[in-house]
């Protein structure tokens, strides 16, 4: 693993603007679409130079064409009204005002799920889901996470969260509007900038592979005959011993893990084991369990 890089280090090696992007959203059934959208009410980011000072912010409301009024939950914690949407821009001249502010910068957010609503709003405005300011990507929430040592794919840290976690002070204020979430994603990025190698994080964007990767939806494999299964992951040794333990039953599948009971023959023990296989866009992930 790349050793992690000093502040100073990571500014002297990129050069570049960094825009941590946050969105808002209402849902609303689209008679067009035959479906239930996300639909962007607001565009919330703030640009931040090599140092990650910040030099520009972009704040701008949308106005929803799908679904006019917004739900309660979405007033509640936005504090948004539906006069306040209503006189937003539309989304398209938003989306190119944004692509202006980006530029050549690489885009933040803080998990996946604004990536995956854009894509959903750019289909559903132009019949094609790439987005036009993306060009190099990070995902702040796995960095984070990453460079405290507490990334677990299955368990995603929430922003507000985090900030608990690491000591960030904020107010209520400073969560549910977009340019306030950009925000305090920066403070959370500032408290721990190089714990980890953030360039480990920033993907290429603009490429086929990128939405093939971020449109991959992970799952655990069912049948020992996949061959995505590397049956040398079956096989257990005695943990007081180390010698290879001999499976007494046939693998039983439970909660999306494989079981079995084993014999070491040399400690007369009996243990069972437990293993998953996850299979991700980049490869399988394995894990591995003695559990008595």
């Amino acid at each position: 693993m790349l050793a992690p890089r000093t502040f100073e280090t990571l500014s002297v090696y990129y050069y570049m603007k960094y825009i941590i992007l946050d969105l808002e959203w209402n849902t609303g059934y689209s008679k067009s679409a035959h479906r239930f959208v996300n639909e962007i009410i607001e565009f919330g980011a703030v640009k931040v130079d090599d140092s990650f000072q910040v030099v520009d912010e972009f704040s701008r409301l949308i106005a929803p064409r799908v679904k006019k009024r917004l739900s309660g939950r979405v007033k509640e914690l936005t504090h948004l009204t539906n006069e306040d949407v209503a006189d937003g821009a539309d989304f398209l001249s938003v989306s190119r005002a944004f692509t202006e502010f980006v530029g050549d910068g690489a885009v933040m957010t803080w998990g996946t799920t604004d990536i995956h609503t854009l894509m959903e709003n750019y289909l559903l405005y132009t019949n094609d889901n790439h987005i036009p300011f993306l060009h190099r990507y990070c995902d702040l929430q796995e960095y984070c996470e990453k460079a405290i040592d507490r990334y677990d794919e299955g368990n995603q840290i929430g922003l507000g969260r985090f900030a608990e976690i690491i000591g960030v002070e904020f107010s209520e204020e400073e969560q549910h509007r977009a340019t306030a979430d950009a925000y305090l994603s920066l403070k959370c990025l500032r408290h721990v900038l190089g714990g980890y190698p953030l360039e480990s994080c920033l993907l290429q964007a603009d490429c086929e592979a990128f939405y093939d990767r971020i449109q991959f939806k992970n799952y655990f494999i069912t049948d020992l005959s996949s061959p995505d299964v590397d049956r040398a992951q079956l096989k257990f040794r005695c943990e007081s011993c180390g010698k290879q333990a001999r499976r007494m039953k046939k693998w039983r599948l439970r909660n999306k893990s494989f079981n079995a009971d084993f014999y070491c023959q040399a400690c007369d023990r009996r243990f069972s084991a437990r293993v998953s296989f996850k299979k991700r866009y980049d490869g399988v992930k394995v894990t591995r369990k003695i559990i008595s």
